[in-house]
């Protein structure tokens, strides 16, 4: 708050929110030494704080941890009036009055004050237990009601959000995380219609029910029922359905906050909004209105990014310069986990004469769509549903040449390869705070930026949404290429090591914990980046179970319930079964805990089974069956030894020449548990037949009559590679100990979620580099790759037998907090080929399902 007198221009910004903030922002770190005043005024209570990360909320970021950049209100030539709305403004005398009877003086006004949310003209709206989803005071409130009334009912609540958009979807993951049972209802025919076509909707709506929550569209709301305690509970709709609801919530759009200026007769828009010129100038001359308020060419818009351009002109024409808002940029991307959509340029192909490019697999629950002028050569813009991975590099070349085949934007990676064409100056990269590619490479060679990091302080680029941040780091990287320097190697904002250099660090200084390592080697409250990376090397050096202390916070969904989460929100079993060999009574149990639990059973590539569909309270009852039995965890769910694949070798086949099966034995149960950058698989074949496609795995051994002979590098995914010769005629000695030694420099200084392949090709050497390591120590470190790999070995520790052991750890698997062996009502199966699969939109609705694991009536 300022305490120092200033005589210069006295701006008042009536508004705190994210768009305020970045007007400040802008206008004093431009001033020049100028003496400005700046007075905030806003009617929360708080710090501006991130609008765009509210669901973050739910996630267990605090307020504190969404609040915007405080240094900018700390500034001496700011006073910050919070809670404290303006109720007055007098052009006049230009001069407003907030509601605590202050009148505060103006030079400039700038109108900030955003938009506030709709709900439907429909009767019961007020009831409680109706909420919206606009501010900070929208979620706790929601969050504190969801809990008290779970608790007063003693079951389970039921949620409706109306509105099937980008926020309403938003919400709908809220109340999934207070696992409330949820359903968006849509009055048009699909969701996100504004940034959508029918296919894309169509393919959003799949990826959202297998996540488990319902879709109703076309379904027009037309009362709210109360129970006798005037809380909601239910919703009638136009065609005459009816729904049963505890919670609802509104997200059918947004009105911009104008009163104030209609009561200040400024020109307003007949559909709300203060009228602006390019210049964001109202019909006064010392009034600007910026922001989800302002309305310019008949629009106002709901999104972040053309408040904070309005945001720039603003200051800058202030400031005495030239700019003019250049219209709205209406690219959205979704901000909901597991689901991927993004919406760009002309999505609807509304320009005369523009071409579709159409990518779609609904099996993977993929739709991809590029809109191009007539000659097929200037992108206009796009939609992408289920894989957004493109939109980074998309979005900056709407309106220039694509420089390439537009089928190698849209195939899945490992398809055609993507044209590499720069992106050119003017492209908008970071439309959230209209940061150009120009402006990232001025920033690396005038600035002397040189990560992403820096490119954020620089130029706010990546700052905002972040869904921009990896064409931020491709341009960076491309730049300091051509200067001959190399882009940081930092794991995230958070650790300025690279995952080998953090690796040595935690090794070297003997640190056990995340909260000890990043207060010593990183800065700020970590991220779901090195979160995970710093789980996988803290099971490995210090080797507790993954679920001890806080390091469990730290893991991702499958490691935190050690279990793989399945698409209609139910886990799969998977026992290990080292080198596929399996005795009858273990077959005998696997296959009585599949059917006494209703479990869908596969044979997997990997020869061992897998059992589908159990709820999150069941596995630690499952478990325990298959722990009595002599099974453990087969780490499915970990970035770990997955399986080692063996043929029958010599026990039984004719051509065998080795006993492969011993040996895939040998090898899962030495490695088993061993956490790494990211999934290993082996294979051994007995012969040169090669029946286990051993040049497939991470590490492949095929017999032959003078030895094992080694393969490297063998990795499936999008990019697949065959492994390559390492070593030939090893004794069975000398092989565990090549692939020991393997294995442990792999973890010790692979990147973060880099396979094999790419790793020894980027070592120094690549692979006669590697041999020389493994094979003739030319880095004095075998001794210790050795006893590394001798530690994991003798401290290993099956994670689902000392799971069931502890009833702490066991306590973590509830389905609901407040009851936590009630089946989620949202889980539905149908029976094909004779086992349960999840059931369909279409057969949840006519009701003839297998609901929760209880047959109700089986469709056959």
């Amino acid at each position: 708050m300022s305490t120092t007198p200033h005589n210069g221009p006295h701006v008042v910004v009536v508004g705190a929110g994210m768009v305020a903030h970045r007007f400040v922002d802008s206008l004093l770190s431009r001033a020049d030494g100028a003496d400005w005043r700046v007075t905030i005024i806003g009617e929360e209570p708080r710090h501006p704080y991130d609008r765009v990360g509210l669901t973050g909320f739910f996630g267990g970021a605090t307020p504190d941890e969404l609040t915007l950049d405080p240094s900018v209100l700390e500034d001496d030539r700011v006073e910050f009036l919070r809670g404290d709305a303006v109720t007055r403004i007098d052009r006049r005398g230009r001069t407003v009055r907030t509601v605590s009877g202050r009148d505060v003086s103006y030079d400039h006004l700038v109108l900030a004050t955003g938009s506030y949310a709709a709900k439907l003209a429909v009767d019961g709206f007020t009831h409680e237990g109706c909420f919206v989803y606009r501010t900070l005071d929208d979620v706790e409130r929601l969050r504190a009601f969801v809990e008290a009334r779970s608790r007063e009912l003693g079951r389970p609540l039921t949620g409706m959000v109306i509105g099937g958009g980008l926020l309403g979807l938003e919400a709908a993951g809220a109340l999934q995380g207070l696992d409330v049972s949820c359903t968006v209802v849509q009055s048009s025919d699909r969701l996100m219609s504004a940034q959508l076509d029918l296919p894309g909707g169509n393919a959003l709506r799949r990826l959202i029910e297998s996540r488990g929550i319902k879709v109703k569209t076309q379904s027009i709301t037309t009362r709210l029922d109360a129970d006798r305690g005037g809380k909601v509970a239910g919703l009638e709709f136009r065609d005459g359905g009816y729904e049963r609801a505890d919670v609802v919530i509104f997200t059918v759009g947004v009105r911009p906050r104008d009163e104030l200026a209609r009561d200040a007769a400024l020109e307003v828009h007949p559909r709300g909004g203060v009228l602006i010129d390019a210049g964001c100038q109202t019909s006064d001359p010392h009034i600007l209105a910026v922001g989800e308020v302002a309305n310019y060419d008949g629009m106002c818009v709901g999104l972040v990014a053309p408040g904070y351009a309005m945001a720039e002109v603003a200051a800058t024409r202030l400031l005495g310069g030239e700019a003019s808002f250049p219209g709205y940029d209406l690219s959205t991307k979704l901000k909901l986990s597991g689901v991927d959509v993004a919406s760009f340029g002309d999505a609807f192909a509304e320009t005369p004469g523009a071409l579709d490019v159409v990518y779609a697999d609904p099996v993977a629950g993929v739709y991809k769509k590029l809109v191009l002028s007539d000659d097929a050569k200037t992108l206009l813009g796009g939609i992408l549903v289920g894989d957004a991975s493109a939109y980074g590099s998309l979005r900056p070349l709407v309106g220039g040449a694509l420089g390439g085949d537009p089928a190698a934007y849209l195939m899945p990676e490992g398809g055609v390869a993507a044209p590499t064409a720069e992106v050119p100056d003017e492209a908008l990269v970071c439309s959230c705070n209209s940061v150009t590619a120009g402006t990232i490479r001025n920033a690396v060679h005038d600035e002397g930026c040189t990560d992403v990091t820096s490119i954020k302080a620089c130029t706010k680029a990546g700052a905002a949404c972040g869904s921009c941040v990896m064409m931020v780091k491709k341009i960076v990287g491309t730049e300091l290429a051509k200067s001959g320097a190399a882009l940081s190697s930092a794991l995230c904002e958070h650790f300025e090591m690279s995952r080998r250099q953090l690796f040595d660090a935690v090794r070297v200084s003997g640190l056990t914990t995340f909260s000890a390592v990043i207060e010593r080697f990183g800065v700020g409250r970590g991220c779901d980046i090195c979160k995970p990376a710093l789980a996988s090397i803290l099971s490995t050096l210090v080797g507790k179970h993954v679920l001890d202390g806080e390091n469990a916070t730290l893991q991702d969904t499958n490691d935190h319930v050690m279990a793989n989460l399945q698409k209609d929100g139910s886990y799969s079993v998977v026992p290990r079964i080292p080198g596929g060999e399996i005795t009858p009574e273990g077959l005998l149990v696997i296959g009585q805990v599949a059917k006494d639990f209703n479990l869908y059973t596969k044979i997997t590539g990997g020869q061992r089974i897998d059992l589908f569909g159990a709820r999150l309270e069941q596995l630690p009852e499952i478990w325990k069956r298959l722990v009595d039995a002599g099974f453990e965890s087969g780490h499915a769910y970990g970035k770990s030894l997955r399986t080692v694949k063996s043929c029958v070798g010599s026990t039984w086949c004719r051509y065998g020449v080795q006993d492969s099966v011993g040996m895939a034995v040998q090898l899962e149960l030495r490695y088993r548990g061993l956490r790494s950058p990211h999934k290993l698989k082996l294979g051994v074949s007995g012969c040169a037949r090669e029946c286990a496609e051993a040049r497939g795995k991470d590490v492949g051994v095929i017999a032959t009559e003078a030895g094992w002979n080694m393969y490297v590098g063998g990795n499936g995914g999008f990019t697949p590679r065959h492994a390559v010769l390492f070593a030939e005629g090893l004794s069975d000695d000398e092989l565990l100990t090549a692939i020991d030694r393997f294995l442990m420099y792999y973890i010790f200084t692979a990147d973060r979620l880099q396979r094999t392949a790419p790793w020894f090709e980027d070592l120094d050497g690549g692979i006669e580099g590697l041999r020389s390591v493994i094979f003739d120590d030319s880095l004095g470190i075998c001794a210790d790759l050795d006893a590394a790999m001798a530690t994991h070995i003798d401290s290993y520790e099956d994670e689902w037998k000392a799971t069931i052991e502890d009833p702490e750890k066991v306590r973590r698997f509830a389905s609901f907090v407040n009851a936590p062996l009630t089946p989620d009502p949202s889980l539905a199966y149908t029976v094909e080929r004779g086992q349960p699969r999840p059931a369909t939109a279409e057969e949840r609705e006519d009701g003839r399902v297998l609901i929760a694991g209880t047959t109700l009536e089986v469709r056959r």
